[in-house]
């Protein structure tokens, strides 16, 4: 019983993400593929590239390279509730 009452539940929470406007799902997605762009670059450059140091202490690359993985599953994260709850192509 209380399986089904959760799905319908998912079931109508996905029925009123889907009337999300267009634009507001483009929106969404775009910041967050953006984020998700910008967190993976400043990896990236932590891992590969001298740059991503500078005259920065350990502590400061440790806490860029935190950061920027909490952005990325954050980013990551936010793209999957869209695909979850929002079907459909939603291309202008």
């Amino acid at each position: 019983m209380a399986k089904k009452f959760a799905e319908e539940s998912v079931k109508q929470n996905a029925r009123s993400v889907n009337a999300m406007n267009i634009k507001l799902h483009n929106l969404l997605r775009s910041d967050a593929e953006a984020r998700k762009a910008k967190a993976l670059m400043s990896l990236h450059l932590l891992d590969d590239k001298a740059v991503g140091i500078g005259d920065h202490s350990t502590e400061d690359f440790y806490n860029n390279a935190k950061e920027a993985l909490s952005e990325l599953a954050t980013a990551e994260d936010e793209l999957s509730t869209l695909d979850k709850y929002v079907s459909g192509d939603y291309e202008d």
